[in-house]
């Protein structure tokens, strides 16, 4: 493939913590750039309103550069082909959508909620896919301007051929072939005037001189909608590659309901960034046994993009923790070693404020590994036994743990006064007194009854850790109540 001039890009929607599948497909992206003296750009795609956050934008920079992951241009460095958010590039959009329309490439639909949602459903029962059945392409023109002067909410969608399929080249499935009737007629513009991912995808890869597009396999369906507007607005579309999936040891989609896959979840529990990027680097490239400890020099010159394997990318997170290990022992300065190990305990403020907390609670100095020890530990020991003095049942115990977890889901901040808000409406929601709602969380984040406050701690733990302890409490408190039936 040409690589003459290569840009690339990285472009995640700040909608939560940044997940390993990010720092997966953002490595790719930069030794790819790295390999062809090429550009890696970073671009924040926040077009879902209700769901990004600047504070979740925030740790997706934060995360990456953690990684060691450096890019050319980007919404906190610039560059020639800004503004590099979405949202900020959202009156870009509309002249595109309005040169689609005079094309007779895409047309408004007037179509309410609930008329597509009974269309779906209706599909569905006849044992259809889902998509669009056409009804608003049979206005006329003089129709369409009636409901626009009526006031009538609209979208607009993209036409989609009716025949024959699409045929592409793809940088790791090869030739690829998707006929046009399994294709959807794509919202490009919503309601609220913002572009869908597929419009602004496509407008942004072009204006910012995207010549390769490496993305997740999940992507590979789309391909025929970005191609397509490529075609309508006269434009040569990049070549595409499509990463296969990052999958649990079982072949099963890697989730945060099954795994820990928040890149700071790997950050607070002491992973190196360096052996975290030598592990997702090494399904990249070809090497032989006993070669695997590398840095990221020697990835991007053994990177090999023609080579890529269609299996899906195994997270073995045996391997690293032993990568993780081998970092530490051998690429690591009994100095350096101390260095990282006081940066790693003080991340999130976690041994200052710690102490803090602690100070009020102890008689002496010796009691803090105890009492505090749990804001860095790694696993803090559950076992039914933990929960065993508590006053709520087994059930009760668990049914709390499961209505935070689902509730701190939806929580878009996180701070000790968020939590506290949080736990306080979940009390409230079970109708239960905070001080009997409060207990089992305590155990769940330290293992202990006697512990540091509850709403600092959690919030010095982090939004992913707490996550995954309290993923552990529910499945050791359900053995609870499996044990007493």
């Amino acid at each position: 493939m040409s690589t003459s001039g290569v840009r690339v890009r990285i472009a995640p929607s700040p909608t939560g913590e940044p997940h390993v599948g990010t720092a997966y497909i953002a490595l790719f992206n930069y030794l790819f750039a790295k390999k062809h003296g090429g550009e890696f750009i970073l671009r924040i795609e926040d077009t879902d309103a209700t769901r990004s956050t600047r504070e979740f934008e925030q740790k997706v920079l934060d995360a990456l550069r953690w990684c060691g992951l450096e890019w050319k241009e980007g919404p906190d460095v610039g560059g020639p082909y800004g503004p590099y958010r979405q949202s900020d590039r959202k009156d870009m959009y509309q002249p595109f959508a309005q040169e689609l329309l005079d094309k007779g490439h895409a047309f408004r639909c007037f179509c309410t909620p609930e008329r597509l949602e009974k269309m779906r459903e209706e599909q569905r029962a006849n044992g259809k896919p889902p998509g669009y059945d056409g009804l608003c392409l049979r206005y006329s023109a003089e129709e369409v301007t009636a409901k626009m002067d009526a006031g009538e909410a609209s979208v607009i969608r993209m036409k989609i051929p009716t025949e024959g399929a699409c045929e592409f080249n793809d940088g790791v499935y090869g030739d690829v072939s998707i006929p046009w009737s399994s294709v959807d007629m794509q919202v490009l513009i919503k309601a609220d005037g913002m572009p869908t991912y597929h419009m602004a995808n496509v407008i942004d890869d072009h204006l910012m001189k995207i010549t390769h597009v490496a993305r997740g396999e999940e992507w590979l369906a789309s391909v025929p909608k970005h191609i397509l507007l490529y075609r309508y607005f006269g434009w040569d579309e990049p070549k595409f590659m499509h990463l296969s999936l990052m999958r649990n040891a079982d072949k099963s989609k890697l989730s945060k309901r099954k795994n820990p896959t928040s890149i700071s979840y790997y950050s607070a529990l002491g992973y190196l960034p360096e052996a975290l990027m030598n592990f997702l680097g090494l399904f990249f490239i070809q090497i032989a046994e006993g070669e695997e400890l590398l840095s990221m020099e020697e990835l991007a010159d053994k990177f090999d993009p023609d080579n890529l394997s269609k299996a899906g990318a195994i997270f073995d997170i045996q391997k690293l923790d032993w990568l993780n290990g081998r970092w530490l022992r051998e690429k690591l300065t009994p100095e350096e070693f101390i260095a990282r190990t006081i940066e790693w305990a003080s991340e999130n403020g976690r041994l200052t404020e710690g102490l803090k907390l602690a100070q009020s609670r102890i008689s002496k100095l010796g009691e803090l590994p105890n009492l505090g020890g749990f804001l860095l530990s790694s696993d803090v020991g559950l076992t039914p036994a933990s929960f065993g003095g508590l006053k709520t049942s087994p059930a009760e115990t668990l049914e709390i743990i499961n209505t935070v977890q689902a509730d701190f889901e939806k929580m878009p901040e996180w701070t000790t006064e968020s939590i506290d808000q949080e736990l306080r409406a979940v009390a409230d929601k079970l109708g239960k007194k905070l001080r009997v709602v409060t207990p089992p969380l305590f155990i769940a984040m330290s293992g202990s009854q006697r512990s540091l406050p509850l709403f600092d701690s959690m919030a010095l733990l982090g939004r992913s850790v707490v996550r995954q302890r309290l993923k552990i409490a529910a499945t050791v408190v359900a053995s609870m109540v499996g044990a007493e039936k």
